[in-house]
């Protein structure tokens, strides 16, 4: 009965204690998520105030910008009156400079003054001299001038005379061009001068109709062809001008009309190539040279016809113009 007892005894002890154990376990485990807790809050507390802080440190540094800011401006504008203030003495260091040479020689000048009247005397002299010289040089200038006007006018009636006298010499070879296209069926070229003649006669009724002008003053350009220079003035230079124009639009529409017909490259052979004279104006440029330049258009609209191309010039609005360098390098005047 005895030992019975105790091992009741043992048995109660050991169940206390267990029961004491695993009290103390689960006390200790409720105590540890308080800790993870309080150091969660503690590192958010001082996320807070470092993001506190954080402006206050911006500010800081903002301020410390504006500072350097005004002191590196202030160190500018001192520099800058420093060098004004450098350029300012120098500049009053060259006036004084330049008024002690002024009284120099003005001491020197009434010093040498008797000596110097017949050398004033000797240059009012010269001056007079080349004065004279000058109003001379104008005076035959302008009889110059003048004279050229004059025989501008008479070889004004004489241009217009050629062109009235040869009109009828050019419709007979128009009319023969006019046979040859029609045995070759070239229609399209035929065509195409029917057109050209249509714009020669509306040239020859206004050159009838038109007055004569004359320009009285002297050439004012100069140009270079074939080893020679010739004159004119700014009324020849755009007439030539508008020669090498004038070409280059007929010249188009005649290669354009030879390639139509399957005809060979040949700008020679039109009627337009042969006359040359469409716009012609018998103010200040002869027939030959307007002649010419219309010719060194015309080739070069031929080839652009002929090719279907616009290497050389233009097409805008029913208009053919030839390209500014081309014209350039066709002709070019200097003014003097």
């Amino acid at each position: 009965m005895i030992k019975l007892n105790s091992v009741k005894r043992l048995a109660l002890t050991s169940m206390i204690s267990g029961a004491l154990l695993l009290g103390t376990a689960s006390f200790a485990s409720a105590q540890n998520p308080n800790k993870e807790q309080r150091k969660q809050e503690r590192a958010q507390q001082q996320q807070q105030q470092q993001q506190a802080q954080q402006p206050k440190r911006t500010q800081e540094v903002r301020q410390a910008e504006k500072q350097q800011r005004r002191a590196e401006q202030q160190s500018q504008q001192q520099q800058q009156s420093q060098q004004y203030q450098q350029q300012q003495q120098q500049r009053t260091q060259q006036v004084r400079q330049a008024e002690k040479q002024q009284r120099r020689a003005e001491q020197q000048t009434q010093v040498q003054q008797p000596q110097a009247q017949p050398q004033v005397q000797q240059q009012r002299t010269q001056q007079q001299v080349q004065q004279q010289r000058t109003q001379q040089q104008r005076q035959a200038e302008k009889q110059q001038r003048r004279q050229w006007s004059q025989d501008e006018q008479r070889q004004q009636q004489s241009r217009f005379d050629q062109y009235r006298q040869g009109w009828q010499q050019r419709q007979r070879v128009a009319e023969q061009r006019e046979q040859m296209y029609q045995q070759q069926r070239r229609m399209a070229q035929w065509r195409f001068q029917q057109s050209y003649l249509n714009r020669l006669r509306q040239d020859q009724y206004r050159l009838q109709n038109s007055r004569p002008y004359y320009y009285y003053g002297g050439p004012s350009y100069r140009y270079y062809r074939g080893g020679s220079y010739y004159e004119t003035n700014q009324y020849g230079v755009n007439m030539l001008r508008q020669a090498i124009n004038n070409g280059y639009a007929e010249g188009v529409r005649a290669g354009q009309a030879d390639r139509q017909d399957g005809f060979r490259f040949s700008p020679q052979d039109s009627y337009a190539y042969e006359d040359a004279m469409y716009g012609f104006d018998n103010y200040y440029v002869d027939p030959g040279e307007y002649q010419y330049y219309f010719r060194q258009g015309f080739q070069r609209g031929y080839e652009d016809g002929y090719n279907g191309r616009y290497q050389y010039g233009t097409y805008s609005n029913g208009v053919f113009n030839i390209l500014g360098n081309i014209l350039s390098s066709i002709f070019s005047a200097q003014s003097y």
